[in-house]
């Protein structure tokens, strides 16, 4: 059993002009997630909720202010990224990074064996990608084209949950995975994500503007975020609400 606990986080964004002043995004995140249950943040535009999955992550435009974050007890916020991957983190993005040049075979092998301490056999680990690709209905053809160049959003995003089968984190940051996606390759994408789960037991922080991935992914709670903190938490029924009533009554 695992835990990721977010006490009183504190981020802002550092701006690209270095004489303006920062801005304060994240104003006292507290979240505990265990392993097996998924939580699902929804929230309006410009609330915060994809600050709060880089800050966890470790982008460096996001400065931490106050708070840490807990992963089995160590405070991951002062690990670099890597290691904040190797000791179980893993964030789908929600606009996954195109890199010319890199392979996604290459890709793949080499963050594995980053993961696992050692290069997985060639044969077992052509194999094993095979069958990840078959279940999420990617073309063996995708391994040799460089990494998310040219990929369609659905493409993109079934190769985010590639990456999700074949690393097998303690838990996952899923950023609005559910965008730009149609109806099949939702499903698709979703089927994954539960497999995720069902075989390794981790534990899901899925971030959405709508309930529709959540008629897939079943959460166990439901958190809504507002102006950088979650302002209130519930069941699965909770995203029945949002949806029918929207978050007026939470931003007033």
């Amino acid at each position: 059993m695992s835990t990721l606990e977010i006490r009183n986080l504190h981020a802002q964004v550092l701006p690209a002009d270095e004489n303006a002043e920062p801005k304060p995004i994240l104003k006292g995140v507290n979240l505990t997630i265990k392993s097996g249950e998924t939580h699902a943040i929804m929230g309006p535009n410009g609330s915060g909720k994809s600050t709060l999955s880089y800050t966890i992550a470790g982008h460096p435009r996001y400065e931490i202010t106050d708070g840490e974050v807990l992963l089995d007890g160590v405070n991951i916020l002062e690990l670099d990224v890597d290691e904040r991957a190797r000791a179980g983190l893993f964030l789908a993005m929600q606009y996954p990074t195109e890199i010319p040049g890199v392979s996604m075979a290459n890709f793949l092998r080499t963050a594995a064996t980053a993961i696992r301490g050692e290069a997985p056999k060639l044969r077992d680990w052509i194999k094993e990608v095979k069958e990840s690709q078959d279940k999420l209905a990617i073309d063996k053809s995708f391994s040799e084209r460089s990494v998310n160049e040219g990929f369609s959003g659905g493409e993109k995003k079934r190769h985010e949950v590639l990456q999700l089968d074949l690393l097998k984190p303690k838990f996952a940051i899923m950023d609005e995975t559910d965008s730009g996606l149609d109806v099949d390759a939702l499903r698709i994408v979703s089927e994954g994500i539960n497999r995720y789960q069902e075989e390794t037991n981790g534990g899901i922080l899925m971030i959405t503007h709508y309930k529709r991935i959540l008629n897939y992914v079943k959460p166990d709670y439901v958190h809504v975020f507002a102006d950088g903190k979650i302002v209130a938490s519930g069941g699965p029924e909770m995203a029945d609400e949002l949806e029918a009533h929207g978050y007026d009554r939470f931003l007033a």
